[in-house]
């Protein structure tokens, strides 16, 4: 079901003025630190009440000003993952696990179940305080599952973890939608987390509502660079396992040929989505020969931003998906590059990290 969000508020330096949908999928509300994210999630839960606006989930009115409808935190029917875990210390994991549901009202689902989802059945009989803050956050999505929520709120729930710690958790945030079928609304000032796991984009800004669209649409387009941030400009691609071979490489398939990267940890015909930063993709006007270089991709400029600075922004057709490269004016003159020049795109296999590929997840439209 669609969260039609169209709220108001003074904040500080700047005042919310915030309207959009988030619709079946994974919705990313992403923008700076100071933005006004968390303060828009928070409204949407209950607990900052706008001065103005209206808020629903389906057909169900959560917030309405003019018809002064504020339904309470308990009667929104949300699972709220805070950006640290928030369990009882006093608590195990069951107990913890437990006592949303009771609160709730409405939780018939036993632990178990949830737990495997979450990979944290060993845990149940652990007193919080021993968990690391990979577990302790799982531990904290599975209570907001039990509560039954009719969709998950995620405040910036990888925050405080580090970077081994977030891998270990990407999966889990993954496989919730796909196990689940809840929607979920994701806060994060991280551009990786969107790439790997948003199915539609909220850009915030000043508290104002930028663009919103697709990841394809949204991250490959060059006049929201200045908004997404120069160093994490980038596409995300679809793909499909299509081998695995001994030397440790991956053979994927995407809409303009074959990537090879690191060996990629999914099946054969699985559905991937891969990022690429635009500041890993070189442009050749020929097809380059004698390269290490394993990934070649002939594609055809839709358009150039040029900055202030040095540096173009080249926005690319590859097939049927969008590329961002990343070059100097220099080069980019030196070149001819120009709208509607056809050349090809070189990427390093190696450029490509695991926690840049995401497993199962489709955009939404």
């Amino acid at each position: 079901m669609t969260l039609s969000v169209n709220i108001q508020r003074t904040l500080g330096g700047f005042d919310l003025t915030t309207a959009f949908d988030a619709p079946d999928g994974v919705t990313v509300l992403f923008g700076r630190s100071g933005s006004g994210k968390t303060s828009i999630v928070k409204s949407i839960a209950g607990l900052l009440t706008p001065q103005g606006g209206r808020v629903a989930l389906g057909d169900r009115v959560l917030f309405d000003s003019a018809a002064r409808v504020n339904l309470p935190v308990h009667k929104r029917r949300f699972g709220y993952v805070f950006q640290d875990s928030r369990l009882f210390p006093h608590l195990s994991v069951r107990e913890n696990l437990c006592y949303a549901a009771r609160v709730s009202g409405r939780g018939a689902r036993q632990p178990g179940g949830v737990a495997e989802l979450l990979g944290i059945g060993h845990l149940l009989d652990r007193r919080t305080h021993a968990l690391s803050g990979g577990e302790a956050q799982r531990v904290a999505i599975g209570r907001a599952l039990l509560s039954e929520p009719d969709m998950l709120l995620m405040d910036e729930p990888l925050a405080s973890l580090d970077g081994p710690r977030k891998a270990e958790i990407f999966p889990y945030l993954e496989g919730l939608r796909r196990e689940t079928g809840l929607s979920i609304l994701y806060v994060t000032h991280n551009m990786a987390e969107v790439a790997r796991l948003a199915t539609h984009i909220v850009l915030i800004e000043n508290g104002q509502v930028v663009r919103s669209g697709t990841p394809e649409a949204l991250l490959t387009d060059p006049d929201m660079v200045r908004v997404l941030g120069i160093r994490d400009a980038g596409a995300v691609l679809s793909a499909t396992v299509m081998a695995h071979h001994s030397d440790g490489l991956s053979e994927l398939r995407v809409s303009a040929g074959t990537l090879v990267l690191p060996s990629v940890d999914a099946p054969e015909g699985a559905q991937l989505r891969v990022r690429i930063l635009a500041h890993d993709v070189i442009l050749s006007r020929t097809r380059p020969e004698g390269l290490s270089a394993l990934n070649i991709l002939p594609v055809r400029v839709l358009a150039l931003r040029r900055g202030e600075g040095p540096g173009v922004i080249v926005q690319l057709e590859a097939g049927e998906d969008r590329l961002l490269a990343r070059i100097t004016r220099r080069s980019a003159d030196a070149m001819g590059i120009a709208e509607g020049a056809t050349c090809f795109a070189v990427m390093k296999s190696v450029a490509v990290s695991r926690t840049d590929i995401a497993v199962g997840l489709q955009s939404g439209g």
